[in-house]
């Protein structure tokens, strides 16, 4: 088994209780640690082959108690009273979770705000060195976590080329338009982004109960007259308005509103926050969609504060400030975050030439597995 961290390379039992016991590690303080976790987590509990919990602490007829507890070189060796069983568990292991800190995570990277003038700026990666390099892998989605907007160049002109892309990072992920979609002029448009007209910056199926996390945009063909890309990092702007704003910053992170989306063969419907907070406080991301925006079904006074609140923020992404324009090129795929990154388009001349994407989705939380499947030594293993 490998070591969640370095190991202390001093430590002392400073007593046994009924429910757990006391040890002075390097660090110089006194840590309790549970019994039922110590046996529980004991290494012998995990299998090397599946790197899963094979112990199963539900079928212990006692609870967990130590006879004797010593520390012998870089281990807390503990001999159970009621069980024939000892466990040797590194002192790195205590020391990471010592004080009941969460477990450092390497996909939990501090997020960059950037603004309109961003183009030149953006990360970017060709596609067949994505295929051929993990280290490429890792940087491309490293890029993804902190600034939430890659562009991925040399794309093939294939519809394989797009799930040969978003595969590198998880796994497709459908939505209710289906696993992939074409964004293109349609004769009868179920969606405003399948119309040659403008489109507001929004971020995708809001009204889904758990929205898409990453969108990849494949651009196949590109020749209208307009049509120039709209995109926005609502960190920066979210980051903003609290400063601008705090009361309605407060209440778009605070009140959650209804989104939907219904058609002949579907009514998706879901309540959002706006404004969306990580664990530490910090602004995560947005959800955001005026066309998708449902009834508002809130107390009425409440809206006397919420809805100017929701105006000002709406404007706000519409600042000169934060919007990054540009013209997609054929052979590139956007590659952003959905819960971040409000994007949208401005209207074009659908006979002036040809405009082709297609899209599809992976979701956050298979990015960040991942991620961190690339760029940490994996645990348990023998």
């Amino acid at each position: 088994m490998n070591d969640l961290s370095s190991s202390p390379t001093v430590a002392t039992i400073a007593g046994l209780g009924d429910k757990g016991l006391d040890i002075t590690l390097a660090d110089g303080a006194t840590h309790y640690f549970n019994y039922y976790w110590l046996r529980d987590n004991c290494p012998s509990s995990f299998s090397a082959m599946t790197r899963e919990r094979s112990f199963d602490i539900f079928h212990l007829e006692t609870a967990p108690r130590a006879r004797t507890a010593e520390i012998d070189g870089d281990a807390l060796v503990i001999d159970w009273q009621d069980e024939d069983h000892i466990t040797r568990m590194p002192l790195s292991w205590l020391n990471a979770y010592a004080g009941g800190q969460r477990r450092p995570d390497p996909a939990d990277l501090s997020r960059v705000a950037w603004f309109g003038d961003h183009y030149p700026a953006v990360p970017r990666f060709s596609q067949p060195d994505l295929v051929s390099d993990d280290a490429t892998r890792a940087k491309w989605i490293e890029a993804m976590l902190v600034h939430g907007f890659t562009i991925v160049t040399d794309m093939p002109d294939s519809d394989a080329a797009l799930t040969q892309t978003a595969e590198l990072m998880g796994f497709v992920r459908p939505t209710f338009f289906g696993t992939y979609f074409d964004v293109k002029t349609h004769i009868n448009p179920t969606n405003t982004a399948y119309t040659a007209g403008a489109l507001e910056l929004h971020t995708d199926t809001p009204a889904e109960e758990f929205a898409p996390g990453i969108q990849f945009l494949h651009c196949r063909i590109n020749t209208v007259d307009g049509g120039e890309s709209l995109y926005a990092d609502g960190v920066a702007v979210a980051n903003d308005f609290r400063k601008r704003d705090p009361e309605g910053f407060r209440l778009l992170s605070e009140v959650p509103i209804p989104f939907y989306c219904e058609h002949d063969t579907y009514d998706a419907r879901s309540r959002q926050y706006v404004i969306e907070l990580d664990q530490h406080g910090e602004v995560e991301g947005l959800t955001i969609s005026q066309h998708m925006a449902d009834i508002f079904d809130l107390d009425q006074k409440l809206l006397d504060d919420y809805y100017p609140a929701f105006c000002r923020f709406g404007r706000m992404l519409q600042e000169e400030k934060y919007m990054m324009r540009f013209l997609m090129k054929g052979g590139e795929c956007m590659v952003f975050d959905n819960h971040r990154i409000v994007h949208g388009r401005a209207a074009y001349t659908a006979s002036s030439g040809d405009r082709y994407l297609r899209g599809c989705y992976v979701d956050r939380s298979e990015m960040r597995s991942t991620y961190r499947a690339l760029v940490s030594e994996g645990r348990f293993k023998a």
